[in-house]
C-alpha cells in the first residue's frame, strides 16, 4: 500500500478540506460504477478509498504520522515487542481479492502478549478489545478457554449501506459468511456476529465477531446526517422553460418538476428520499441543486440568438459583488 498522501496527491500538511476535495475528485474519476469492468479503475478506487480512510480520520491520521499504524490501518508493533515485521500471523491482515472488504485480526497479538506477560495466571482481563470485561475461565496453563472476540473492518458500497443487503465475506480461517447489512447503515456502524469469533478450548463456545462498517463514498450522492445532497445537471431549455426531469435517489430514479425560470444553484427538495434513521425510523430528504450546463458542441442558433438578445447583454449578474471591492 502506497503512502496515503502520495495516493491522494496532497502534502503532509494538507487541510481536511484539501483532503476531502482531492479524494472526491479522484473518486469521481475511478469509481467502479463509472468504469464498469475496468479492473485497473477498481483497484485504483480501492487504493484511494483506503488512503482517504486514513487521512479523513483525525485519529488515524495522527497515528499514521506517528508511525503507530501503516498505510492500510494495521497496527505497527513496536520493534522487539511482538514481531519486527508487520503483516505476519500476529497482525494478520486479510483482504478479499477483487473486492473492497478488508479485515484485521489482532487476536494472536494479544495471545502473544499474555504468553510474554507471565503474571496473568488466574487474573482478570477483558475478553477481546474492550468488549465485555467479565472474568473468564482459565485452564491449567493460565489461558482463557472460552472464545475471544475479534474485530474486523468491512467496506461496503454506498448504496448497500443506504438500501441494506447481504455482503459476502471470506474469513481468514476459510469460512464464508453472508452478513446482513441493515438499511440505513452509516460509516462507523458496528455489527455484532454472535459466535463468529475465535473458537473456545475444551468445548467452550466461540467468541463474537464485531464488524466495523466503512461506507464507500458515492460519485454524486453526498450524505449529510440522514439527508442526501446531489448536484443535478440540467439543460438551458429545462432551466428556462421548466419541465419534468429524471433524478437518481438512493431508492431509485424519480421524476422531479423543475420550475420555469430556474437558475443555476436552485435547490429543490424531494421529501422522504434520504437515508433511513435506524433509531427513529424516520427518513431524511434529498436536496437537488441544479447545475445549468451547455452542450459540448457549440450551437450556432443559440450563439446567434444570444448575440441579438439585448436584455441578456444589459443584465449584469456580478453587480452585487461591486460593493465588496
Amino acid at each position: 500500500m502506497s503512502d496515503p498522501y502520495t495516493v491522494l496527491g496532497v502534502s503532509r500538511t494538507a487541510s481536511d478540506e484539501e483532503i476531502r476535495k482531492a479524494f472526491r475528485k479522484l473518486a469521481k474519476k475511478h469509481h467502479p460504477d463509472l468504469n464498469p469492468g475496468d479492473k485497473a479503475a477498481e483497484a485504483k478506487f480501492k487504493e484511494i478509498s483506503q488512503a482517504n480512510d486514513i487521512l479523513s480520520d483525525k485519529d488515524k491520521r495522527r497515528r499514521f504520522d506517528a508511525g503507530e499504524i501503516d498505510a492500510t490501518g494495521a497496527e505497527v508493533p513496536p520493534r522487539g515487542f511482538y514481531r519486527d515485521q508487520a503483516g505476519g500471523p500476529g497482525g494478520f491482515k486479510y483482504q478479499r481479492g477483487g473486492g473492497h472488504e478488508s479485515f484485521v485480526d489482532m487476536g494472536d497479538v494479544f495471545s502473544e502478549m499474555f504468553r510474554q506477560g507471565g503474571g496473568q495466571r488466574g487474573g482478570q482481563r477483558s475478553r477481546g478489545f474492550g468488549f465485555g470485561g467479565e472474568r473468564p475461565e482459565f485452564g491449567e496453563d493460565g489461558f482463557d478457554m472460552s472464545g475471544m472476540p475479534v474485530t474486523y473492518a468491512l467496506t461496503v458500497p454506498f448504496l448497500v449501506g443506504a438500501r441494506g443487503g447481504k455482503q459476502r465475506v471470506d474469513l481468514p480461517d476459510g469460512r464464508t459468511l453472508d452478513i446482513d447489512i441493515p438499511e440505513g447503515t452509516t460509516d462507523g456502524t458496528t455489527l455484532r456476529l454472535k459466535g463468529q469469533g475465535m473458537p473456545g478450548a475444551k468445548g467452550k463456545p466461540a467468541g463474537d465477531a464485531y464488524v466495523e462498517i466503512r461506507v464507500q463514498p458515492h460519485p454524486f450522492f453526498e450524505p449529510r446526517d440522514n439527508d442526501i445532497h446531489v448536484e443535478l445537471p440540467v439543460t438551458v431549455t429545462e432551466a428556462v422553460l421548466g419541465g419534468k426531469v429524471k433524478v437518481p435517489t438512493v431508492g431509485g430514479a424519480v421524476m422531479l418538476n423543475v420550475p420555469a425560470g430556474s437558475n443555476a444553484g436552485t435547490s429543490l427538495r424531494l421529501k422522504g428520499r434520504g437515508l433511513l434513521d435506524r433509531k427513529s425510523g424516520q427518513r431524511g430528504d434529498q436536496y437537488v441543486k441544479l447545475k445549468v450546463v451547455l452542450p459540448e458542441t457549440p450551437d450556432d442558433k443559440l450563439k446567434a440568438f444570444l448575440e441579438s438578445w439585448d436584455a441578456g447583454k444589459a443584465y449584469d449578474p456580478r453587480a452585487a459583488m461591486e460593493q465588496f471591492t
